[in-house]
């Protein structure tokens, strides 16, 4: 029994293996995503014309491959944030982390639901759960830091409420992206993609700039 409460207490503390496999499943998450992308059939193609029409065909998978880029680009800078405000790790932790990257690879299959069903409300809702997943994970590991002293000793105290206050404004407009899907799927990820760009750009003539 002391051997495995000890075993416990040492597991999971580096945050540099843990760092170092979540760049690699987002990297593998990401170059999956590219296989929803399907070159015209050589036998249908017999002109300029005729490509620039079977182009234009896969221009909504082209979006939704972008638009998931963007999710999985913007949920690692939001990984690697809290990273660097730790002063170690913990088994807890690692495992919370373990979940968060679990919800990560499931990004490549909801987003083909959307690609192959962009018309169909609930395409897009299961890739709003996903996103909320990924969202709810990461504010969890958060609180779990914050309340574990997990942090580095120099982390200011107003980052708690940046980091949150982050994360809950961004599920708040992707729930607001989801539901425009009930009058237009093109509405909803109109949305969405201009919400994820504000976060990857953040551009300071932007209303939302500041959050």
């Amino acid at each position: 029994m002391v051997r495995h409460v000890q075993y416990n207490r040492i597991a999971g503390e580096s945050l540099e293996r843990l760092a170092a496999l979540s760049d690699g499943v987002f990297a593998v998450a990401m170059t999956l995503l590219v296989f929803d992308l399907h070159s015209p059939t050589i036998g249908t193609i017999h002109s300029d014309a005729d490509l620039l029409h079977a182009l234009a065909r896969i221009v909504p998978n082209c979006a939704v491959y972008f638009l998931s880029f963007l999710t999985l680009g913007i949920f690692w800078v939001g990984q690697q944030t809290q990273f660097n405000q730790l002063q170690h790790s913990d088994r807890n932790m690692t495992w919370i982390h373990i979940g968060f990257l679990c919800a990560v690879t499931l990004i490549p299959f909801s987003t083909g639901l959307v690609a192959n069903f962009i018309t169909l409300r609930t395409a897009l809702l299961v890739y709003w759960l996903n996103i909320l997943l990924l969202g709810s994970i990461l504010y969890a590991s958060w609180h779990y830091a914050l309340c574990g002293a997990l942090l580095r000793d120099d982390v200011p105290p107003e980052t708690d409420r940046w980091m949150k206050r982050r994360i809950i404004i961004a599920q708040l407009l992707y729930a607001f992206g989801a539901a425009l899907c009930y009058f237009s799927p093109y509405w909803s990820l109109g949305f969405i993609v201009l919400a994820q760009l504000n976060y990857a750009i953040a551009p300071r003539i932007w209303l939302l700039a500041k959050i």
